[in-house]
């Protein structure tokens, strides 16, 4: 197992630059996969808070950021891409040792973070208002303008491409951000703070700010210098973020959890619903809000299937997230593989079987925390495992008879994040794929996210949409401005 030689420590970056909190406070990150202390970082108080809050409010009302019109943003943001494919290697590596993940799977986000910057740069030149005829000499246009400053607040599962995620569209916009990174995973965003600045943000419109989300979270949702909150992470902790920010009528948006369904008819193509289907649940460890946790088979292959998923998923490599071959990391926490591990019992008592693995993995990897891929069947949709979201390396495996019953099977949760469909039927496809109350549907397909295709969730998935020209939308004020092109004097009253 690889370990790191050094423990750096890590400021706050606030208006531009690095600084310490101003009670001096820290805190320590862990790698996952190693147990090893990684980094020492500065942990925020209200006052750094207000310090970053203040910073970028004073960017937002700054001549340098209301100078660059979309076509200067559009540039910085492609030279952000650049400056984050330059560093990929050194990025890659402080990822998979700050969230225990395949560096495998960490070089691929990256390279599709620096995609959405650049789907971005190039989307927001072309959002514009509309200009409108009201009849006779009024017209009207409508001006596109930034909503201000955002509290944007990501999770551990994906720190450098949650921030992407988030920083892109608004950067575009020309909103100014206090980015929160989780507390687990600080590392990677507070690098794309001065990564942001080396491309020619000026001071104040990036702010990281790493610090706990029960007291720093909290705090800047309610935050009266803030006017927007963007937020990924558990449904619960959303609707709380909704209770804040209502006082103070703030603009939000959340992306929150899933349990999503993937269903295999049973003339779907077995030689890639079965390897897709592996990999929907468990490439990243399960730690994903759109992980495919509900594998929906029609009765008739049902076993087949099984047989042939449990003999694939067993070939997973879970090890050393810095060795290429591994497939399958590390979980962030102990606590989380602990809750992973509680399901499993539950699964058991509700009288699931365990088909594949169900226990912690031991031997080179005792020191940190993995858990094996787990396949559970006998599964009803009505056990808690079929409903709640674990978070972690196991799926559900359950049986449907026919069409509207697998419609049934999958609709039957409060989620509705994403959804994949197996079928030879290209009709049954988009028959089902319009019928799931999802925000996302795969056919024939694994994949999730892609610059262009709106991201985002049905019920309590939460609302909003990110990585789409949808998602300008959400950091931009719609102002609608009415004129008068004739010469002649206007009169309501006709008083003249």
């Amino acid at each position: 197992m690889s370990t790191a030689t050094t423990t750096r420590t890590y400021g706050l970056w606030i208006n531009g630059e690095e600084v310490d909190a101003g009670d001096g406070a820290t805190f320590d990150v862990t790698n996952p996969a190693t147990g090893e202390v990684i980094a020492t970082v500065a942990k925020g108080g209200d006052a750094d808070a207000d310090r970053a809050v203040a910073a970028a409010r004073a960017a937002l009302e700054g001549k340098a950021w209301q100078r660059m019109g979309a076509t200067a943003r559009a540039r910085a943001l492609h030279r952000f891409a650049d400056l984050m494919i330059e560093r990929i290697d050194e990025l890659a590596e402080l990822e998979s040792r700050n969230v225990g993940k395949a560096i495998s799977s960490v070089t691929a986000e990256i390279h599709g973070a620096a995609e959405v910057l650049r789907f971005f740069a190039s989307g927001v030149t072309a959002h514009s208002g509309t200009a409108t005829p009201l009849g006779g000499s009024l017209m009207s246009y409508v001006r596109k303008e930034p909503v201000g400053v955002c509290a944007q607040i990501v999770p551990w599962n994906y720190p450098l491409m949650m921030a992407s995620w988030k920083l892109a569209p608004a950067l575009a916009a020309g909103c100014t951000i206090v980015l929160k990174p989780a507390t687990y995973t600080p590392l990677t965003a507070l690098m794309l703070g001065r990564l942001a600045t080396e491309a020619g943000f000026p001071n104040g419109v990036v702010n990281i700010l790493p610090g706990p989300g029960s007291s720093m979270g909290s705090y800047l949702v309610q935050h009266p210098g803030v006017d927007k909150v963007a937020f990924t992470g558990d449904t619960e902790t959303g609707a709380e973020i909704m209770r804040l920010a209502a006082t103070d009528i703030k603009r939000v948006t959340l992306e929150l959890g899933g349990k999503s369904p993937n269903i295999v008819f049973a003339d779907a193509d077995l030689a890639s619903a079965v390897p897709s289907s592996v990999w929907s649940i468990f490439y990243s460890a399960g730690q994903s809000c759109e992980a495919r946790s509900r594998i929906l088979v029609e009765r008739s292959i049902h076993d087949e299937f099984v047989e042939r998923f449990v003999t694939t998923a067993a070939k997973i490599v879970v090890g050393d997230p810095l060795d290429p071959a591994t497939h399958v990391g590390a979980l962030i926490s102990e606590g989380q593989l602990a809750t992973v591990d509680s399901y499993v019992a539950i699964a058991r008592e509700e009288g699931a079987t365990v088909a594949l693995g169900g226990e912690r993995l031991g031997g080179d990897l005792a020191n940190g925390v993995f858990y094996a891929p787990t396949v559970l069947t006998n599964v009803t949709n009505d056990m808690r495992v079929a409903q709640e979201e674990i978070f972690g390396p196991v799926v559900c495996i359950i049986p449907f008879d026919d069409e509207a019953d697998a419609i049934r099977i999958a609709n039957d949760t409060e989620y509705g994040l994403m959804a994949s469909v197996w079928t030879g039927s290209d009709s049954r496809a988009h028959r089902v794929a319009g019928a799931i109350q999802s925000g996302m549907v795969g056919i024939n397909v694994p994949y999730t996210a892609f610059p262009g295709v709106p991201f985002g969730g049905f019920k309590k998935s939460g609302f909003g949409r990110e990585l789409s020209l949808e998602s300008l939308d959400e950091y931009t004020e719609d102002k609608g401005i009415i004129f008068n092109t004739s010469p002649r004097p206007i009169d309501p009253f006709r008083l003249g």
